[in-house]
């Protein structure tokens, strides 16, 4: 008997031994497909699901939550080289039930990349526009939430197409003249005067370069183990020279201050927000906003840098709900005084 206990014992340690060594081996050797696997894991999770929208041989990636309601639908663009997923952290805090959409922007991710398409601001409006007649999600005004580069593009976006909108939230955005300068400012002023032979702080190609660049997009400090490092270089490298290309479209002549150029065009209701520590884009980009448009609203948050999403999940979260709450507030005030 106790020759019986001590066989299904070993069996048993045996078989918990085997799963968590495949576990080690692949945090070992194979980091960045444990890092595909997390996504996957987080997105079930929430309950997101993944789909494709095609458009006339253009294929658009996006992950979905809920179904259009009485709340407007809310569609989200990442930041430059990051992807859909990019915003799980703040779609935890976010009511189940809300329509959400997160779209991998043109050429990132599982959306369509092609050497001939147009990456600068201008060029990703058009396909974003593209993406929203694809699945219709114009057929009622819908909320529009950016992130740096995404929030160019979503503030261009409300430019040219204010009938789509019911309310834009913009979050440490590119492309504003007259700020003070970053930290970023400072470092890309010697991989220009290096004529790009020095890497661009935001592509990087090393776990040490991963390291740098977190520190630079973040003021919370995150311990981050060197095998994710590695893993998270693995996961871009492949895509470096796209990125470097993406780059360079935006910080043209005809792009770097698309938003600037636009901002007396945007009519929609507008939340700014931005993380008061932020390296990469300066927060005095927020008065500015203010001073172009005395009506929209301004969150600026403490201990926070550039990567808002990462750092204040759940406060973002919350200050684009009361926004979105406000706003149909006082649309239904409006509609009960005309009435």
């Amino acid at each position: 008997m106790d020759r019986d206990m001590v066989n299904m014992f070993a069996i048993a340690a045996g078989t918990l031994a085997i799963p968590l060594l495949l576990f080690m081996a692949s945090f070992m050797l194979w980091p960045s497909s444990l890092i595909k696997v997390y996504y996957w894991y987080w997105r079930r999770t929430l309950g997101l699901r993944v789909r494709h929208a095609d458009c006339g041989g253009y294929r658009f990636c996006y992950s979905y939550r809920g179904k259009p309601g009485l709340r407007p639908s809310v569609l989200m663009l990442h930041d430059f080289s990051a992807h859909k997923d990019t915003w799980l952290p703040m779609v935890k805090y976010l009511p189940k039930h809300l329509h959400l959409l997160c779209v991998d922007m043109p050429g990132h991710e599982g959306t369509t990349r092609t050497n001939t398409d147009d990456y600068s601001i201008q060029g990703q409006v058009k396909r974003i526009r593209q993406f929203v007649e694809a699945i219709r999600l114009n057929r009622k005004p819908f909320h529009l939430v950016g992130t740096s580069m995404g929030g160019t593009v979503a503030g261009v976006y409300a430019a040219y197409h204010p009938s789509d909108l019911c309310g834009l939230t913009i979050i440490c955005p590119v492309g504003l003249k007259n700020q003070m300068e970053s930290q970023f400012d400072s470092q890309m002023h010697e991989v220009e005067h290096s004529q790009y032979t020095l890497n661009i702080p935001l592509i990087p190609s090393t776990p040490e370069e991963m390291e740098e660049m977190l520190k630079l997009c973040s003021h919370v400090r995150f311990r981050v183990p060197q095998q994710i490092l590695q893993g998270l270089v693995d996961v871009r490298i492949p895509h470096n020279d796209f990125y470097h290309e993406v780059f360079m479209e935006i910080m043209s002549e005809n792009s770097k201050y698309a938003l600037h150029e636009h901002i007396q065009q945007i009519t929609t209701p507008l939340q700014v927000i931005w993380g008061k520590q932020d390296q990469v884009v300066d927060v005095s980009g927020a008065a500015l906003l203010t001073e172009a448009l005395p009506g929209c609203r301004v969150d600026l948050l403490e201990n926070c840098g550039h990567s808002v999403v990462m750092e204040r999940p759940r406060q973002t979260a919350k200050l684009i709900l009361d926004f979105i709450n406000s706003q149909q507030s006082t649309e239904s005030t409006s509609t009960k005084k005309k009435s």
